[in-house]
């Protein structure tokens, strides 16, 4: 069997089994549609519902749907509207559809007349925000239980999965290089995302979110997507967070860059000596917890070496102080999202992982499994509204905190692929490598 064919038979023994352990027979899979802005007819790009793109790798297909019953062969409604006004979506003939009963609709009513009888015993998932969908008679509407189920199982990638997610950091990773090429080179913010897009031609709505791309101190906005259209005078620092999309699998890449030599870039060497530290810790059976608190106490060491703050790696963390440094997650799951969801179940049945005060922003609290796949991107910045907690704490090195100020931060992150007996593939070097290899 093929590897999607051996994707598509795991994924109808997931949505079995969390059909029947829900009480449902059936579910129609909505892919959703775009939605306009408020009091304009100006849609926003549309997004695929990930449960869609779970069963086949159709993005750009709104209105389309999937009918699953137990036991039987999906039935795949693909939406073709006759619509002088747009240009279709192009889906090529591709092995998903020997596995699908494949019908072409071009107005929604002929899916529901398809249906007849079975859409009032179907369980719906997805957006019914327009109607018709809003209106049609089902059974019921995104039942949290069968979400869960489904949530809670789709953390073990299967081997399509990890094919798909190799070739979108492979995309990324090509980007990456360009966008870093463009800042060595001077360009401007908005200059560099447009050096990243067009290395591997995606128009902006392509890529899986929007990009960091953030020079100096804007390093350490966490979330930074301003893309200034000047380029500094001094351009001293390069942070980009940006990814890629491939079938509907994301890469998820961070990398922090000096322009020169010196205390900054020796610190980008130090948390990325850290981040692969804590790389080496990764296995089954631990907690992504333990990860992250891990992390923290490298996080601390580094800022106790480089003179930040005083004291041991362990009396930093203890004291709260390397969080006022790196404030946000270890990392997240990753897959048909960017941040894929189901890292606090507990188990397929709903229950959740409670968080954890000291540290909530965590996304993920599930125990390390093979097969899952998620992300580890440590940062340490100079964020001003966090450090305000510690103002006048001597154990604090203002002067030094000054120095990094108009570097903003630093952060690193790569996509790791939990393996048995921690043996684990990082998808994001390994597709660097692969392009110095070429």
């Amino acid at each position: 069997m093929s590897s999607y064919a051996n994707h598509i038979a795991t994924v109808q023994a997931r949505f079995d089994a969390a059909l029947t352990a829900t009480g449902f027979d059936s579910v129609l899979i909505y892919a959703g549609q775009p939605r306009v802005a408020f009091l304009d007819d100006n849609a926003a790009p549309y997004k695929v519902n990930p449960l869609f793109k779970y069963w086949i790798p159709v993005l750009e297909s709104p209105k389309s749907a999937i009918y699953y019953k137990v036991g039987e062969k999906p039935v795949v409604f693909l939406f073709q509207p006759r619509d002088f006004w747009h240009a279709q979506a192009e889906v090529p003939h591709e092995e998903w559809q020997q596995h699908v009963e494949l019908v072409v609709i071009d107005e929604q009513e002929k899916m529901t007349a398809w249906l007849g009888d079975k859409l009032a015993a179907a369980a719906f998932i997805g957006e019914d925000f327009a109607e018709p969908v809003a209106s049609w008679q089902v059974k019921a509407r995104n039942p949290q239980a069968l979400i869960d189920h489904l949530h809670f199982h789709r953390a073990i990638k299967t081997s399509w999965e990890i094919e798909n997610m190799r070739a979108a950091n492979k995309l990324a990773a090509t980007a990456h290089l360009a966008a870093r090429d463009a800042f060595f080179a001077g360009a401007s913010e908005l200059e560099i995302h447009h050096a990243y897009l067009a290395a591997i031609a995606a128009r902006e709505t392509q890529l899986p979110y929007n990009s960091i791309v953030a020079l100096n101190e804007h390093g350490a906005i966490l979330h930074y997507d301003m893309y200034q259209t000047k380029a500094p005078a001094q351009a001293r620092s390069f942070l980009i967070d940006a990814g890629a999309l491939y079938k509907g699998y994301c890469a998820d890449i961070t990398r922090t860059y000096a322009r020169e030599s010196g205390f900054f870039a020796d610190l980008i060497a130090a948390m990325d000596d850290a981040q692969q530290a804590l790389l080496s810790e990764i296995k089954p059976g631990i907690s992504y917890y333990q990860l992250h608190v891990s992390q923290h106490l490298k996080i601390a060491q580094v800022l106790s070496e480089f003179g930040f703050v005083k004291g041991s790696a362990e009396s930093i963390y203890e004291q709260g102080y390397s969080s006022a440094f790196f404030p946000h997650g270890l990392g997240h799951f990753i897959g048909l999202q960017v941040h894929d969801v189901g890292g606090f179940l507990a188990n397929d049945r709903g229950d959740a992982i409670a968080r954890d005060p000291r540290h909530p922003f965590l996304r993920l609290l599930r125990e390390v499994e093979a097969g899952q796949v998620f992300t580890i991107e440590p940062g340490l910045y100079v964020v001003d509204q966090l450090l305000e907690a510690h103002a006048g704490n001597n154990d604090f090195n203002w002067q030094r905190i000054d120095e990094l100020r108009p570097y903003g931060g630093v952060r690193i992150e790569d996509s790791i692929v939990v393996g048995e007996d921690g043996n684990n593939e990082n998808l994001t070097r390994d597709a660097f490598a692969s392009l110095a290899n070429h």
